[in-house]
C-alpha cells in the first residue's frame, strides 16, 4: 500500500485495466510502467459533503460564491431530506448534519480573511463534481422534493430547466 506524505492519499496497485491487459502486483506492463491506482482519503468534513441533485447543487456553489457559508447551511438541511454522503454509514445524519453547519460556521466565520469565501467556493465546486459524479440529475429523491416545495418551489422539472444550459449537449 503507496501512501502519499500527509496520508491524503492512497495507492495500490491494480491487477487489470480496462483494455483487459493484465499486470501482476509491481510487475511492469508490456509499455513499461506499472499500473498504479491513486484513491483521494477525504477528512470527515469533506467526506459529510451531501451528493444532491445537480440543480440544488449549482445552486449551492451559486450561493456559496457571493454569500460564503450559505449554500453550505442549505446543503446540511438536504442530508435530512435524504441526500447521501460518503459519511452517513459510519456517523449517522445527524453527525452529518452537523459537521456540515460547522463547515458552514467555518467559511462564514473565516470569510473575513477571504479563506472562508475560497473554502466555500471550493465546497460548492465539490457539491456539483459529485452530483454530476452520480448521476443524481437523472435520480428521483421524493423527501427532497418536499423539502423543495417548502423551501417555495414547484418541481424540479423548473429549476432543472433553467440550468439545462449547464450540461454539456
Amino acid at each position: 500500500m503507496a501512501q502519499k506524505e500527509g496520508g491524503t492519499e492512497q495507492g495500490r496497485v491494480k491487477t487489470g485495466d480496462h483494455l483487459g491487459a493484465k499486470a501482476m502486483a509491481g510487475a511492469p506492463t508490456a509499455g513499461g510502467g506499472v499500473v498504479v491506482e491513486v484513491r483521494e482519503k477525504k477528512g470527515p468534513l469533506r467526506a459529510a459533503i451531501p451528493t444532491m441533485p445537480f440543480p440544488l447543487a449549482v445552486i449551492c456553489l451559486f450561493l456559496n460564491t457571493f454569500i460564503p457559508g450559505l449554500g453550505t447551511f442549505i446543503s446540511a438541511f438536504t442530508v435530512l431530506c435524504g441526500a447521501r454522503s460518503d459519511l452517513i454509514s459510519e456517523r449517522g445524519v445527524c453527525c452529518v448534519f452537523w459537521l456540515n453547519v460547522a463547515a458552514a460556521l467555518i467559511q462564514i466565520l473565516t470569510a473575513v480573511i477571504m479563506v472562508g469565501w475560497i473554502m466555500s467556493i471550493f465546497w460548492g465546486m465539490d457539491m456539483v463534481i459529485l452530483a454530476k459524479q452520480q448521476h443524481c440529475r437523472d435520480q428521483q429523491f421524493p423527501s427532497l422534493d418536499v423539502c423543495l416545495y417548502l423551501m417555495g418551489f414547484e418541481e424540479w422539472g423548473d429549476l432543472q430547466s433553467f440550468f439545462d444550459f449547464l450540461q454539456p449537449g
